[in-house]
């Protein structure tokens, strides 16, 4: 049955790759040539609300594109969310759980022969597998598939609609790079990429620092040779990353929290690691089992803080 499921989600992790792979806009002398799906579903209809909105209400091209934005934006919002719930609650596990899963890791670091380090891996493995962790930490690929092409569409309508190039918005050509719009850009992103860090532990956040810092780098490096056109669609996506960034930390993990807790306290962590045979070296297991004590006696420390609490 597992390996039926497997089968199925594989494929239709191909399946969904492959299109989005054939469906990309097509260009001939960097404009599109009308070909592709995402072209005639996305790109068309996209185009013809900018212009709606900029000719028949008279929004200016401007607003449109923000407008479109919005409206796209919102709708796969409801993706994005769900997306960062699944990731927060297996981040949540993964910290709760820290207490048990750090000997073991510690284990695997100390190991000295191959063979004590695939046992090592093999227990770490089990002990998640008994828990419901999963190794890619909740992130799937179904809901960015889905979006890429939103995402691309959202890009070519806001570059390629007619009378985009000659059009101002607040005295910026939009035909032309904004300097003024690039540095919001980057801003926007950097904004988002600190309040994914909020609530991490110092050692996590520090290895964090180059993607947090990444991220922004890219969006101001493609700005620099986008038209300001296409860089008001990243100012108005940096917008919405920083609205769903804050309701994943401030309403999401905090709920998760209460929920795991719940969850453990009804069903403590489970460790049954008999069936795997331990050939580490004693002077590492004396190591683990130190780690193990002062790691539980923090952990035992702040449920009494929560009972007390209570109490």
């Amino acid at each position: 049955m597992k390996k039926t499921f497997r089968r199925i989600l594989y494929s239709g992790f191909t399946l969904s790759a492959l299109l989005l792979l054939t469906g990309c806009v097509q260009t001939k002398n960097g404009q599109p040539t009308g070909n592709g799906w995402v072209y005639n579903l996305l790109v068309k209809p996209m185009s013809s609300i900018i212009e709606y909105f900029a000719n028949n209400l008279g929004w200016g091209y401007g607003f449109a594109i923000i407008g479109v934005t919005i409206i796209v934006r919102l709708l796969i919002l409801p993706l994005g969310l769900n997306q960062a719930y699944k990731a927060s609650y297996q981040q949540e596990k993964m910290a709760y759980l820290k207490p048990v899963l750090q000997p073991i890791q510690d284990k695997m670091k100390n190991a000295t022969t191959p063979e004590a380090k695939m046992a090592a891996q093999q227990e770490l493995m089990q002990v998640q597998k008994d828990n419901g962790v999963s190794m890619f930490g909740g992130i799937g690929c179904l809901p960015l598939l889905i979006q890429m092409p939103f995402f691309s569409a959202l890009f070519y309508a806001a570059r390629y609609t007619p009378g985009i190039d000659q059009a101002t918005f607040f005295g910026m050509n939009l035909g032309q790079r904004s300097l003024v719009l690039v540095g919001l850009a980057g801003v926007l992103y950097l904004i988002q990429s600190y309040l994914s860090t909020i609530g991490m532990p110092e050692e996590q956040k520090a290895q964090m620092k180059s993607m947090m810092i990444m991220s922004p780098l890219m969006i101001v490096f493609m700005s620099l040779s986008s038209p300001a056109g296409v860089t008001l669609y990243w100012v108005v996506g940096g917008l919405f990353g920083i609205i769903q960034q804050l309701i994943t930390t401030f309403m999401i993990k905090p709920s998760l929290k209460k929920r795991i807790d719940r969850e453990f306290e009804e069903n403590p962590p489970v460790v049954n690691t008999k069936d795997i045979k331990d050939v580490t070296p004693k002077q590492a297991n004396v190591l683990v089992q130190e780690n193990m004590k002062k790691n539980l006696g923090k952990n035992n420390g702040r449920n009494a803080g929560k009972q007390n609490k209570n109490k």
